[in-house]
């Protein structure tokens, strides 16, 4: 246990001291490399700014309006014969929109239901187990000015779906 939090402490410096010494070595110009990355790095987070918006703006109409709510209901007879808890479903809908909408909700749910319940357990599984999809594809295709997505939110919804039934498979075989 000792060896590992030695690892994590030093692990970082110790990379960055190993790039800096490379780039000396090999006679890079580290400030000025250093600047042009930070530079390139602002135009990046001015160019993908309109997509975060739209995502948190989206996100916050559809929990503010009680669309959620009514999301939950309709799917409430689709997944009650799958095992997935209707509690979970708003943190299944949320999280391929918005990593820090879905970690409050998580929030909620664990205060509401506790950490060692079935719901907790099968909410906190999820969360590690699906990805924030829109939100990752708006950095990334935003970043490069890709206009469509064609197949990948189709991939992705389908992972997504993979990853909350698995949330409830495995919490099922672990923990029930």
């Amino acid at each position: 246990m000792k060896i590992l939090n030695l690892i994590s402490i030093t692990a970082i410096p110790v990379l960055m001291t190993i790039i800096l010494l490379h780039g000396l070595i090999k006679g890079v110009k580290l400030y000025d490399v250093f600047i042009e990355g930070a530079q390139e790095g602002f135009k990046t987070a001015v160019k993908i700014m309109p997509y975060l918006i739209a995502i948190f703006l989206a996100v916050n109409i559809m929990r503010k309006s009680g669309g959620m709510e009514l999301l939950t209901k309709i799917f409430i007879p689709l997944t009650k014969p799958l095992g997935i808890p209707s509690e979970v479903l708003p943190l299944a809908f949320i999280r391929p929109f918005s990593g820090s909408g879905s970690l409050a909700l998580l929030k909620d749910i664990i205060t509401t239901y506790g950490a060692d319940t079935f719901i907790g357990r099968v909410a906190s599984t999820m969360m590690g187990s699906a990805e924030t999809i829109f939100y990752t594809m708006a950095i990334y295709f935003g970043a490069v000015g890709i206009q469509k997505s064609r197949h990948t939110v189709f991939a992705a919804l389908i992972s997504h779906v993979a990853a909350v039934l698995a949330s409830v498979m495995i919490c099922r075989l672990m923990f029930r």
